[in-house]
Order: C-alpha cells, then structure tokens, then sequence
C-alpha cells in the first residue's frame, strides 16, 4: 500500500540514474573509458570491465557494478586493482576528468521541471556519490545550476550516501524538517538514506535498479523524475 504524501517543502536528487539518464549516460562513457585506459592491451580491457561489472558485448552495466552508487574512491581502488597499480589517487583524478565529460543524457527535459517545482515554493538539492566538482560540472552543462539550492557530493564533508549525513545536511542548511523533504533516487543507496533521514522516499526507473528491487525502499516508484509533478498534486 502506498504512503500518503505528507506536503512536501524540499526534493532532494540523486544525479545519475535520477537526473540523468544512467545507462544512456554512463555506458557510453565506461566503454570510452576502458578503451582510454586498456591502451589496446585486450586482458586489461577485459580486466577494467571485470572490475567495474561492464559488459564489453552488451555495453552495459551490470546490476551489481560499483559503478552504480558507490563513491568515485571506491570506484577508483576498483579502476586500480585491475590496472595494476596501488596509486588510487591518480586513478580517482582520471576518473574525475573523464566524469566531467561524460556525455550526459537528462531523465527528462530538466530546466521547465525544476522550474515548476521552484515556482512551488520547493527548496530544491542534489546529493550525489560522485564528487561534488563533477555534480558542478554536470549541472552547469545541462543548464540547471542555477536552480538548485544545494549540491553535494562524497567528498563535501558530510559522508556518503547509504548514510544519512548529507541528506540531513541539506535538511539543516534550508532548516527543513527531515519529513517534508522527498530523497528522489534510482538505487537502494538513495532510497536507503533517505529511510535513515527520516526522509520520504520516491524512486524512479532511470537507473540500473527495477521496481522490484526499488519498491520494498520506496513510499512511490515512478518511471521517472517527470512524474514527480502529477505525483505531488494527486
């Protein structure tokens, strides 16, 4: 049985999988990237892809890949170990440079969403485990940057989704309760932290995660981010 929705004074978004489009996006930007770093030495291509739970044929992500939710520090040691090396700072540095010219591919159309859900009276935040210079990057590329009055990543000093730290942060530097607040993602890590917030959850289908594995974190799935409008006047 769905939750009633409680009114809302804050929407907090994940950013890939929930703004943007995950696979459309970061599929496209994995294969690129094990190309770049495999050099033409074919086990390391399959060695990176192994690592990150890529399927080179299909050039998709797999459901469990690090890639997905994790912090970029985790996905980097992944990056390491296959190529070898034990400079996980460096990788983490490449990763972040090739991050930020990722071919991003929005949910939705973003900048007529955002501005109806401002002209609400919502507060509006992004909280991602991708590192808060690249959530910058993305959002100034799509154009929306400006319509967000919080943006966090895993290294803002607040911690890292499935942990509560960051979500409560954005609740405290708008002083909203934590209950009027809606965390909008598209794995168990934002639904997750949400819970732990005290949050309401909403996930969408953007993502690398289905309904089925959404649901049981969820007060509502949605196909998408698109949905949240009709979802707040019902």
């Amino acid at each position: 049985m769905k939750k009633p929705v409680t009114k809302l004074d804050g929407l907090l978004f994940d950013k890939d999988g929930t703004l943007f489009d995950f696979h459309a996006t970061w599929s496209a930007w994995a294969k690129g990237l094990i190309v770049t770093l495999a050099e033409g030495r074919p086990g390391v291509a399959e060695a990176l892809a192994a690592a990150l739970e890529f399927d080179l044929e299909a050039e998709r992500f797999r459901p469990g890949s690090p890639a997905i939710a994790s912090p970029n520090r985790e996905v980097a040691a992944c990056v390491a170990g296959a190529l070898g090396t034990a400079d996980v700072d460096a990788v983490e540095t490449v990763l972040d440079y090739h991050a930020r010219h990722a071919p991003l591919s929005p949910a939705v159309p973003l900048a007529p969403l955002l501005e109806g859900l401002r002209a609400q009276g919502l507060i509006l935040g992004v909280m991602t485990n991708d590192s808060e210079s690249t959530a910058h990057a993305h959002l100034e590329a799509a154009g929306v940057a400006a319509l967000f009055d919080f943006v966090a990543g895993y290294d803002s000093g607040y911690g890292a989704k499935p942990e509560p730290g960051p979500l409560l942060a954005f609740a405290q530097a708008h002083s909203l309760r934590p209950g009027r607040v809606a965390m909008v993602g598209d794995s168990t890590h934002d639904l997750l932290a949400g819970r732990a917030a005290g949050m309401q959850t909403l996930a969408v289908l953007t993502g690398a995660a289905g309904a089925g594995e959404l649901a049981p974190f969820a007060d509502h799935v949605l196909a998408h981010i698109g949905e949240i409008p009709a979802w707040l006047a019902a």
